[in-house]
This record gives structure tokens, C-alpha cells and sequence, in this order.
């Protein structure tokens, strides 16, 4: 049953497909393209790199919390050595991913639960700094940080 497979393996199957096992008729499913795997990380970084109000309308919009911000860059990060290998994203944009990634792992934690508000996304220095690092990634790869936020569908 659909209920019984873990949170982690959702997000994998459904957002990232990267080549689970189906949970409802356990086939093995296709892996998307690269070009796939690069549009789900450079979508993640435009929410990253999105001006703070636009952050809190992005996540009133799709009725999420803050913590999806960075569950998506989550996602999308592991897929970026792959991507560098099969030459759909610059190996020069990786340390500032890597940063990106180390700085959301140091808000993390139960003591640092304030850091993880809508109100936050405008006055913590660790959402600026990484705010800054997706700007310059996106430039890197894209010529401009400004992008279309992406829609999401949330399964509940």
C-alpha cells in the first residue's frame, strides 16, 4: 500500500524518479533525462535565490512550509555530480552548491527551529547567504538569477 512507503522514498519516486522501485506495482521506473534532473535543480535554486517576499508568496501559494525551500534543494543537490559528469551543469558551480547545502545543514537542528519561519527568510543571515550563492549559480548557468518561480503539487 501507497501509506506504508517511507516519506523518503515518496519524494524520490514522485519528485526526483530516480529509478525506484514503483510502490504501487513495484516495476522499476524510468530515470528522467538529465535535462529533467538539471530543470528540478536550477527550479530549486530560483526559489533559493527569489527576493524574500516572493519566497513567503511562493510558499503561501503552494501552502507549504519554509523547511520545502531547502527539502527541494535537498533533492535536487544529490542528482548535481551526476549532472556535472553528464554535462548539463558546470563542475565551477559545485562549490557554491556544496556551500549552499552546508549552510542549510547548519540552520538545521531543533535549536534552530526560529530560523525556519516565513519572518526568518528576511532577516537570517543564513538564508541571505545562500540566497547569494543561488544567484551566482544561476548566473553561472543560466546568464541571469531571475527565474519564474516553479509550481509544485503537494501530495497530503
Amino acid at each position: 500500500m501507497l501509506n506504508e512507503v517511507p516519506m523518503n522514498v515518496l519524494s524520490q519516486v514522485f519528485v526526483c524518479g530516480l529509478g525506484r522501485v514503483d510502490p504501487c506495482n513495484d516495476r522499476v521506473m524510468e530515470s528522467p533525462g538529465p535535462w529533467f534532473r538539471r530543470r528540478l535543480l536550477l527550479e530549486a535554486l530560483a526559489v533559493l535565490a527569489a527576493d524574500a517576499s516572493s519566497q513567503v508568496a511562493w510558499l503561501a501559494k503552494h501552502d507549504v512550509v519554509t523547511d520545502e525551500i531547502a527539502l527541494d534543494f535537498d533533492h535536487a543537490f544529490g542528482m548535481a555530480d551526476a549532472l556535472v559528469g553528464e554535462g548539463q551543469l558546470g563542475c565551477g558551480v559545485l562549490p557554491d552548491l556544496r556551500e549552499i547545502d552546508a549552510v542549510l545543514r547548519e540552520m538545521s537542528g531543533a535549536e534552530n527551529t526560529d530560523r525556519w519561519t516565513r519572518d526568518a527568510l528576511s532577516v537570517d543571515e543564513g538564508w541571505s547567504q545562500t540566497r547569494q550563492l543561488a544567484r551566482r549559480v544561476l548566473v553561472a548557468e543560466l546568464s541571469q538569477w531571475q527565474q519564474p518561480l516553479p509550481g509544485i503539487s503537494v501530495v497530503r
